[in-house]
């Protein structure tokens, strides 16, 4: 009888104790969802009821939660991974701990942006909702297609708005900081 196996290794680089920052974990405890952070013990729950996960192997709520714990901060925050949670909280439902993984990714996303990492994609989004008002620009063909309609044209008076709100939160400044990377 023989046994077939196929498994295969993913080689990963060695994590140097140079890379760990211990505070880290406390960090993210410090903000909303954060507080149940240690009550993690690695089950597995989150992982195995991710809708993302099932669809990319490249998002796994317990790596992410085990790397905080680790003080894997630079690799956590210029990670894609935790911009791929949809916020669906079935993780949070699942966990017998409590703890609220969900609210801890966008606390992750938060440090993340404050710190300079954010996917391309998401500065030129907040760009174009600085600039435009909102974010897509309304082109002619649209103006057209809604005046055919019998619809009336798509105010441009959230621009204003929009900028006030921009320049009195600092948001302006922080995409400015995201825009020079």
């Amino acid at each position: 009888m023989s046994i077939s196996t196929n498994i295969t290794l993913e080689e990963r680089e060695t994590i140097r104790s140079s890379e760990f920052e211990p505070k880290f974990a406390e960090e993210v405890k410090k903000h909303p969802g954060g507080e149940k952070l240690s009550q993690c013990f690695q089950c597995g729950a989150c992982a195995g009821s991710c809708p993302v996960g099932k669809i990319t192997g490249s998002y796994n709520p317990r790596h992410i939660l085990r790397m905080v714990m680790l003080g894997l901060r630079r690799e956590v925050l210029s990670s894609d991974s935790i911009w791929l949670c949809a916020l669906c909280y079935t993780c949070q439902e699942r966990c017998s701990q409590g703890v609220e993984i969900a609210d801890i990714m966008l606390a992750l996303r938060n440090i993340a942006v404050s710190e300079g990492y954010a996917p391309k994609a998401l500065v030129e989004q907040a760009i174009s909702l600085i600039e435009n008002g909102r974010l897509a620009a309304i082109v002619g063909s649209t103006d057209r297609l809604r005046s055919k309609l019998g619809l009336p044209k798509i105010s441009t008076s959230s621009k204003d708005i929009i900028k006030k709100i921009v320049v009195t939160t600092g948001f302006d400044k922080l995409i400015e900081k995201m825009r020079g990377n």
